[in-house]
């Protein structure tokens, strides 16, 4: 009954993967501004949460001032990571982009236990090390060209802010809904976005809305509300370990929408995350 359960958790965790990969090619599509495009996404996005939230009879009381401080914050540091990732996303590709967000679980690694006061566990460090190794083989032509190196320094930045937000927010998800955590969080960047209406002059195109509404759909309230659930069933660093599959399916979308064919060192980067993957879903399902 308990493997059956862990074997569902590791299943909605890769399916949460599956969804949050999307951003990618999304991202590589949009012709306007990453803060622009984050704007339009979250007033998709909250139109979309707040349906859901209606219709499941989800509870969106906030229960303390504590709580609410720490959704806001949780929110602040998340519209930094999408802005940040997105802008990583314009000044490099795909495969740079991952390369530098999916240092997040090597972060959280060693900011876990400045949170929550557990000890350095030797085992995650060697999981992530091993994370890092295979996902720069995923970016095998990297080029330390200017715009890229940018891209590069970005993506390290947003990654910082990704770990900070799901340690954050690791102990309200016991507490309260994923989707809610995340109408919340949405709300939070609309918010510190709106001004933008007011100094630019950018107007979407036809792709352009296309892209925004399933970034909308498929990567903010399903792909973050499934990711945010699964921190209920595994630490913050087991959840980030088993979520670095994502630059694998980020790859494999790459390939269907825009033709980028893999070479052996991607092959070769892919089977050292799947090894990390595995090891630590058996490890944890043992737990």
């Amino acid at each position: 009954m308990i493997r059956n359960q862990h074997i569902k958790n590791i299943a909605g965790l890769n399916l949460a993967m599956l969804f949050v990969s999307t951003s990618g090619v999304l991202g590589r599509t949009l012709t306007i501004s990453p803060s622009l495009s984050i704007l339009w996404r979250s007033l998709f996005a909250i139109v979309l949460l707040g349906l859901y939230c209606w219709f499941a009879k989800i509870n969106l009381k906030i229960k303390s001032k504590k709580d609410a401080f720490t959704i806001v914050l949780s929110g602040l540091f998340l519209t930094a990571h999408w802005i940040t990732y997105f802008y990583s996303l314009q000044l490099s590709n795909i495969a740079i982009a991952l390369l530098s967000l999916f240092t997040y679980p090597i972060l959280t690694v060693f900011l876990e236990p400045l949170f929550y006061k557990t000890k350095l566990n030797l085992k995650h460090v060697i999981l992530g090390l091993l994370v890092i190794v295979g996902i720069y083989f995923l970016s095998s032509d990297l080029a330390f060209e200017s715009d890229h190196t940018k891209g590069i320094l970005v993506g390290l930045i947003s990654a910082l802010f990704y770990a900070i937000r799901n340690l954050i927010l690791k102990k309200k998800v016991v507490t309260y809904n994923g989707s809610m955590l995340m109408f919340y969080q949405v709300i939070i960047a609309i918010l510190v976005l709106i001004p933008l209406f007011f100094f630019t002059n950018e107007i979407p195109t036809s792709k352009d809305w296309q892209s925004l509404f399933l970034l909308a759909l498929l990567t903010t309230a399903i792909g973050h509300t499934l990711f945010l659930r699964s921190l209920k069933s595994f630490s913050v660093t087991s959840a980030s370990l088993i979520g670095s599959i994502q630059p694998i399916y980020g790859i494999i979308l790459g390939i269907i929408f825009l033709q980028e064919i893999p070479n052996s060192n991607t092959v070769i980067g892919g089977i050292l995350i799947l090894t990390s993957v595995v090891i630590e879903s058996i490890q944890s399902g043992k737990k």
